[in-house]
């Protein structure tokens, strides 16, 4: 093999510091995890004896069994181990560190362009190099759902599914072990109402005990408004920071779930006529030890972060490529659902697709932007909301006037002769979108056109074409009878 000259360099004081910590709790196995395009974490797992300080120099693995990586005749890569981003593993028998890991591509002698993570570091230093600002902080809030089963099947003559809670409007006449206790949140009533409505505290109240086991600060823990659907609020970070805890939210609210015989999914909408788990992402940049998006314009945002915000407006719908980034996604931007998918803005108004939160001090300005989704790949999602932002920065592009009415009560036809763009109405006609708007992702090769072209292959042959060519149930009920 040969060898990657120019591998980033080995942090020997963090690489020290990691192994106390790891025999001060008398590790046993160390757990190495990395994303693939489509934001699964994968890992491989090595006997704590079995590593030591040129561990992290890199560890050898077989790219071409990850999709959409490499191909067979050049499947060696390396994962770099990152030795200020670990935790030990909550739910492991044996004592287990598990430790985030980049990937390097030994053909190339670079960060590979493909890996997730490498494109978000990517991204951290275009915006060190532009000169606009030195970090970006990111505070996703991750809805999802718990639910006491799912039961799916996809074959040639059968498109299934069914999923199923004791919080189900369905379940009103069921009887458990005989009986049926009737306190159920109802269709879009499951926002804070207290138990016995509210089935899930519980099991969330366990969910932040060990995300704070894991290092997350968590803060507002609730019920949402479908029905067996909840939300813990967790500190922002860094954009690399925030993309590694929405790893380590999904693993632990899933496990938690699981060990508690539920299942929790980060699906946008699994429920028919129920509202939708979104990913809204609050953004700040900052500058010299000061937040660049306070100021004196609207709502005491800075031209700055008008700019910033006209800047993902005008890149909005190929950017949801990214931010939604699965066919399920825009079956919850739509109207009805407190969805935001009309590409607006306003102050508090969350009928708008980008919100300027009340009541934030200097240090607090920030901007939500409310349609991306937990079916993107955070990093992916973090990297091309800010390469949009900046762009609007560095092109000075107005994001025109904001909406302060319900947008929700708006017609498509109103919305429309308003001049108000829209996001997409499928993955496919967002993924066409990017295609066309692509050039601001590909400055400084933050994301490189190899790496576009692998993500509209693999979305295109995983997702968009087998959701297109299959049968769906309602179609027999409107076509059937023809």
């Amino acid at each position: 093999m040969k060898e990657a000259l120019n591998k980033p360099k080995v942090d020997k004081q963090a690489i020290k510091k990691f192994f106390e910590v790891c025999k001060e709790n008398e590790v046993e196995f160390i757990d190495f995890r990395f994303t693939d395009i489509k934001g699964i974490w994968h890992h491989l797992s090595f006997s704590a004896t079995a590593i030591d300080e040129e561990s992290f120099e890199g560890i050898a693995f077989d790219g071409s069994s990850i999709p959409a990586w490499q191909p067979v005749d050049k499947s060696d890569m390396i994962l770099i181990p990152d030795p200020i981003r670990y935790f030990i593993d909550p739910f492991t028998a044996d004592t287990t560190m598990v430790v985030f890991c980049d990937i390097w591509d030994i053909y190339k002698n670079e960060p590979y362009e493909k890996c997730p993570r490498s494109i978000v570091k990517k991204a951290m230093q275009h915006l060190k190099d532009s000169g606009i600002g030195d970090i970006a902080y990111y505070g996703p809030e991750n809805e999802f759902f718990v639910f006491d089963s799912i039961k799916m099947r996809d074959s040639i003559n059968c498109q299934y599914y069914e999923i199923d809670t004791e919080e189900g409007e369905w379940n009103r006449s069921k009887e458990y072990d005989g009986v049926n206790l009737g306190h159920r949140p109802g269709l879009k009533g499951g926002y804070f109402p207290v138990a016995p409505v509210d089935s899930m505290v519980d099991i969330r109240a366990e969910m932040v005990k060990v995300l704070n086991q894991v290092g997350l600060e968590t803060f507002v823990v609730h019920h949402e408004v479908a029905q067996g659907q909840g939300e813990i609020g967790v500190k922002f970070g860094d954009m690399l920071e925030a993309a590694d805890n929405v790893q380590k939210l999904k693993y632990v609210i899933k496990m938690v779930a699981h060990l508690n015989g539920k299942s929790a999914t980060f699906m946008p909408k699994p429920l028919y006529n129920d509202n939708g788990s979104g990913m809204h992402t609050h953004i700040s940049i900052w500058k010299r030890g000061k937040n660049l998006f306070a100021g004196d314009a609207y709502e005491g945002m800075s031209e700055e972060a008008l700019y910033f915000l006209g800047g993902v407006l005008k890149h909005a719908r190929g950017l949801a490529a990214f931010t939604n980034a699965s066919t399920n996604s825009y079956k919850r931007l739509i109207p009805g659902f407190e969805a935001p998918s009309i590409l607006t803005y306003s102050a508090q108004n969350r009928s708008a697709s980008i919100r300027i939160p009340y009541n934030s001090g200097e240090k607090a300005k920030r901007m939500e932007f409310r349609f991306p989704d937990s079916s993107s790949n955070p990093y992916l999602a973090f990297a091309a909301l800010l390469m949009a932002g900046l762009d609007g920065i560095k092109n000075k592009i107005h994001p025109g006037e904001p909406m302060e009415v319900n947008l929700f009560e708006l017609t498509l036809d109103e919305v429309r002769e308003q001049g108000i763009k829209q996001l997409p109405h499928t993955l496919r006609h967002a993924i066409e979108e990017m295609l066309v708007d692509r050039e601001y992702l590909k400055v400084d090769n933050v994301f490189s056109e190899t790496f576009i072209q692998t993500y509209k292959a693999y979305k295109f042959e995983t997702e968009i074409w087998p959701w297109e060519g299959r049968p769906h149930p309602f179609e027999f009920l409107t076509t059937y009878s023809c």
